[in-house]
């Protein structure tokens, strides 16, 4: 019989607190959004992306980065650093926009399947092998998501925007050779004349959603940290736990989102009653068999 060692207790202990820190914040983001549903999306993710970069910055030099990643991200690693701004800028355009429409179960249910094509995606692109209950658990998923396009429910493609905007994101962070706080200090920078550009025009054409208030732009000026810090916390917490607890930790984010919805008054319709339970489903075997391999003997 083994034992933990009180470091080892620690250690998972924090990055337990982190995980849960970064998806629970992830999940309340929609009222941040709510509150702000006065200022067009395209804005919020402008303002989303200029002060994450300032406050990266700070970071970035504050611990004597600079250097380090501005080797990093040469070559191939900056083609892939470009591929995956592009994808995080579509993912966060479609997900605030899903809050201002009023459709965050739509915007919780890509997240629930996000993992299943992480899944997907591993055994298409890179090879991974498939077991038999993370098969079983993707057929479900997709059975789910078969259901919502048959039922007319346009909406099915905020889902699917979101699950394959962040699956590719990851994928692609998977395989670029940098850090975390490197590889999202780079794509922000990749992303500013584009955020800064529209932030400019949208001032001189006098629609800016700056300067209205001063609880507006606090809120705005926040999306910067807003962003940064779970992320940074997520990268942390990876770190200190295993990836099946990991895996169990990812859904926090969409079950919180999900009653969200529920509370700024979004409809349960008939489609989500059929739909929503094929994915828990689904996400609920993933976890199990993730737990169940995790916990095998390794063959000598």
């Amino acid at each position: 019989m083994t034992s933990t060692t009180p470091t080892a207790r620690a250690s998972g202990n924090r990055g337990l607190a982190l995980a849960i820190g970064a998806y629970g914040i992830w999940g309340v983001l929609p009222l941040y959004f709510h509150v702000l549903a006065t200022v067009p999306a395209l804005q919020i993710l402008a303002h989303r992306v200029v002060w994450s970069v300032l406050f990266l910055g700070v970071l970035v030099f504050a611990m004597g980065r600079a250097r380090d990643i501005w080797r990093a991200a040469r070559g191939r690693t900056l083609l892939l650093l470009c591929a995956s701004a592009a994808l995080i800028a579509i993912n966060w355009f479609v997900y605030i926009w899903s809050v201002e429409t009023d459709h965050v179960l739509e915007a919780s249910l890509g997240y629930f399947i996000n993992p299943l094509v992480s899944v997907a995606l591993g055994l298409l692109v890179l090879g991974e092998r498939l077991r038999r209950w993370q098969g079983v658990a993707i057929a479900m998923a997709g059975a789910g998501v078969l259901v919502m396009a048959v039922s007319g429910g346009g909406a099915i493609l905020i889902s699917l925007s979101l699950a394959f905007s962040f699956g590719f994101y990851g994928l692609v962070r998977k395989v670029v050779a940098i850090d975390a706080l490197g590889g999202l200090t780079v794509e922000t920078v990749l992303l500013v004349p584009f955020a800064g550009g529209w932030l400019l025009y949208t001032a001189w054409q006098g629609t800016s959603g700056f300067g209205v208030s001063g609880a507006q732009n606090a809120l705005l000026l926040a999306a910067g940290v807003i962003t940064a810090i779970p992320l940074l916390m997520f990268a942390a917490a990876a770190r200190l736990l295993t990836l099946s607890m990991m895996g169990l930790m990812q859904y926090i984010a969409p079950t919180l989102q999900f009653f969200v919805a529920l509370a700024l008054g979004e409809p349960l319709q008939t489609v989500h009653l059929v739909t929503f339970p094929l994915i828990w489903a689904g996400c609920a075997l993933y976890a199990w068999d993730s737990i169940r391999a995790a916990r095998a003997p390794v063959p000598a």
